[in-house]
């Protein structure tokens, strides 16, 4: 999983196609194209379609299709992820040469390549079933503006919330439900051993972060017709700001980044006890803290109104299929398959061991628990319904400079422990996106 987020896109005539349709017109316009060369290559043999793609194992899961789709062939061209892999399509499509026909992308980085003409609007292609196997929250990143669609979603990484439950049980603690209760347990924590903390603020981390906003009911971006509004500084997020502002303030937790040879010591020695996180973190429990396996369990994000269950995303990533194919229609065939069959899914999951972002699917796909987790029978079962209460999020097109701005923000806010300084952290995170939007020439209103 990466939290790598997109360059820029192209000058601003490009980015603004966006706001006037113009990818889907240039997507419509090559319609009729992909429609001729679906029957075949030019020289009789199959049609060759090149997928650029990270995935670990995607190569088998591609392996599949291929064995029963003899006259289409998908060739995989495996990719860095994050920023390399955007760069190097944008690079391609700019030189109009050796674009790929697919390509996997992160969910923060379609708008960007949406902006620069670099994907598809593929509404047209979809099979009408195949809106149904996504959640709201998460079909809404690939659907920017009306009824179009740039992508499909591969896999996704709802956020839950992970503690050391032999640690709970013995000061008679249990899963937060709320984040009062969640910061009452960290409090209660820190009193019993000062050297212990349910969490750490990560100021190295936007895309966390981000998730907590979506699950408060943020939605930094939004396309107001054919401008754009930043909504950052606005009080979902503060209120998220301020919660982890104080408690890094009061010392209960850490404010120390994650993934660190000091973080891993002390997932490994009980010091740091808890970890909200997405649903691929026991990988990274397994990984760093292999000690502590069957200490853990897994539990629902505390929320902020027990009767509005929500959630946000951390991760995750989606098939797109680039403007400058000539095979559209067969390239969408494929990413249907891969992202929406059971077999496709299944194969997602055994051979990439990803966590799939079809809710209808999901559940059988994910019999048994991952391995840190065993003795959690239900880790998937939960996993799945947590992903259902994703919100919608909208991610803007200069989304790169907001995580910037959140690192050199919050690496001196977290410096300071105040929560004035978290505060503060945001109104800087919304000037500066609105200062660079504007310096791009888009619109804002």
């Amino acid at each position: 999983m990466s939290q790598a987020s997109s360059p820029r896109g192209e000058p601003d005539l490009s980015r603004r196609r966006l706001l006037s349709n113009g990818a889907a017109a240039a997507g419509a316009a090559l319609a009729g194209t992909a429609l001729a060369g679906c029957g075949g290559g030019t020289t009789g043999g199959p049609l060759e379609l090149t997928f650029w793609a990270w995935a670990p194992g995607i190569e088998e899961v591609v392996a599949r299709w291929n064995a029963q789709n003899p006259d289409v062939q998908v060739i995989v061209s495996r990719q860095d992820a994050g920023d390399a892999a955007v760069t190097k399509l944008l690079t391609a499509i700019r030189a109009k040469n050796g674009a790929p026909d697919l390509v996997q992308v992160e969910y923060q980085a379609i708008t960007s390549l949406v902006s620069a003409n670099a994907i598809a609007d593929i509404a047209a292609d979809l099979d009408p079933s195949t809106r149904e196997h996504f959640a709201e929250g998460i079909w809404s990143t690939v659907n920017l503006q009306g009824d179009s669609v740039y992508a499909i979603p591969q896999d996704t990484g709802p956020i839950q919330f992970y503690y050391r439950a032999d640690i709970f049980e013995e000061l008679g603690l249990s899963a937060p439900a709320t984040w009062e209760e969640y910061a009452e347990a960290a409090r209660t924590l820190h009193a019993a051993d000062p050297e212990i903390h349910l969490g750490t603020f990560s100021s190295a981390d936007p895309g966390l972060f981000v998730g907590l906003a979506q699950q408060a009911g943020a939605s930094w971006w939004q396309i107001d017709g054919q401008n754009w509004q930043v909504a950052i500084d606005e009080e979902p997020t503060q209120r998220v700001a301020r919660f982890w502002g104080e408690l890094v303030e009061e010392g209960v937790i850490d404010n120390e980044p994650m993934y660190t040879p000091q973080w891993n010591a002390a997932l490994n020695n009980g010091t740091q006890v808890g970890w909200v996180s997405a649903v691929w973190a026991p990988g990274v429990l397994e990984g760093n803290a292999g000690s502590t396996a069957g200490s853990w369990a897994m539990a629902p994000i505390p929320q902020w109104d027990e009767a509005e269950v929500a959630t946000g995303n951390w991760g995750g990533s989606t098939t797109a299929v680039t403007s400058q194919t000539p095979h559209r229609e067969a390239a969408v065939r494929f990413a249907e398959w891969l992202n929406t069959s059971p077999e496709g899914v299944q194969a997602l999951v055994s051979e990439s061991a990803v966590f799939p972002a079809d809710q209808l699917q999901a559940e059988e796909a994910l019999a048994e628990p991952p391995g840190f987790f065993a003795h959690q029978e239900d880790f998937y079962e939960m996993s799945t319904a947590n992903a259902e209460s994703v919100q919608p999020f909208t991610f803007g097109p200069n989304v790169n400079v907001t995580y910037s701005l959140f690192n050199d923000a919050f690496a001196r806010a977290t410096q300071e422990r105040s929560a004035k300084a978290f505060s503060e952290a945001i109104t800087t995170l919304q000037q500066g996106t609105v200062a660079d939007l504007e310096n791009q020439g888009y619109v804002l209103s």
